[in-house]
């Protein structure tokens, strides 16, 4: 492979992957045969993989071509469950949708009013973004200027004292921008979170034109029963990528058993081991740890509401999977 060039993935389109070379040039790139065969199955290049290229040309256009030939080890991939059609899954009901690879931080977005923030998404995510590897999980709450600041600071003090920084911030006072531009600074940052929370209007405070110009990086295309857009990694003026996500109103997990959930909620995962059984669900046992705990105030009464809802979830989709 000495004719090749590492690079980065920055847009994904149609089957089609646009990848960032070290010669400062921008390859539209597909896979090589093999790697075509294994993203049947799963999402094995995405935005934010690492990728190396071999160059090729195509005759009357002045487009730079490649092919895929390898992809580096993911160091994480942020990832929900998607139900499968056509070719897509080999046959499994769901498969895995990489929303992105190898991102270095992940920022949940919400709004502190109109509408009220959705927990039970935000705790979903916050469990998807614990399972992807992603080494730095913030809540960002915006519109702040719309809530009254007393129960905003009370509404989210949980989290922030069990680990998950809470930024708030106002695309219209200016509030927490600097903050926010600090943060995107360098590496691989990924924004999420549902529609109607004014992603759009807080990129382009961070940036002049940012959310016009993460909007015009993909269309929108059609898979089974769920609408994906294409996506892409946007090169900020302070350095650093940014990728947006679609507003995402329910997040499937992905690849998350039953009796593995309680490792991926920060704040129950500590009692887990002072269970009397080893295989505690914290629904009905006796002599839980996790329920007293609860009792105690120590772990929310609503994560853990949200913990028992999503467990439901997953055990009723673990035994039609595998029947």
């Amino acid at each position: 492979m000495s004719n090749t060039l590492a690079g980065l993935i920055v847009k994904e389109q149609s089957g089609f992957y646009w990848v960032e070379a070290e010669d400062q040039r921008t390859y539209m790139c597909e896979l090589r045969g093999r790697l075509k065969e294994e993203a049947k199955t799963s999402d094995i290049a995405a935005i934010g993989d690492r990728a190396r290229i071999s160059l090729r040309r195509e005759e009357g256009t002045d487009v730079l071509m490649g092919v895929v030939e390898a992809l580096a080890p993911r160091a994480s991939a942020l990832s929900r469950a998607l139900r499968t059609s056509g070719k897509r899954g080999a046959g499994q009901a769901e498969r895995e949708h990489v929303l992105i690879a190898n991102a270095d931080r992940a920022l949940f977005v919400f709004a502190a009013a109109q509408p009220a923030p959705d927990l039970e998404l935000l705790d979903r995510l916050l469990v998807a973004g614990e399972k992807s590897g992603i080494a730095d999980l913030y809540i960002v709450l915006n519109k702040i200027d719309l809530a009254r600041p007393r129960a905003v600071d009370q509404l989210f003090a949980y989290y922030e004292k069990i680990g998950y920084p809470a930024l708030q911030t106002s695309a219209l006072r200016g509030d927490g921008l600097a903050r926010l531009r600090t943060l995107l600074a360098d590496g691989i940052s990924v924004f999420t979170g549902p529609s109607g929370v004014g992603k759009t209007s807080l990129l382009n405070s961070i940036q002049p034109g940012l959310g016009r110009a993460v909007k015009a990086v993909g269309g929108r295309s059609e898979e089974g029963v769920h609408t994906t857009r294409d996506s892409a990694l946007v090169r900020l003026e302070t350095g650093g990528y940014l990728a947006d996500t679609p507003g995402i109103r329910s997040l499937a997990v992905w690849d998350i058993e039953p009796d593995e959930l309680d490792a991926y909620f920060i704040d129950i995962q500590p009692y887990v081991l002072e269970c009397k059984f080893s295989n505690c669900t914290h629904i009905d046992e006796p002599d839980c740890a996790v329920k007293r705990a609860v009792k105690a105030g120590a772990i929310s009464r609503q994560r853990y509401r949200h913990y028992l809802a999503l467990r439901e979830e997953l055990r009723d989709a673990y035994i039609i999977y595998n029947r």
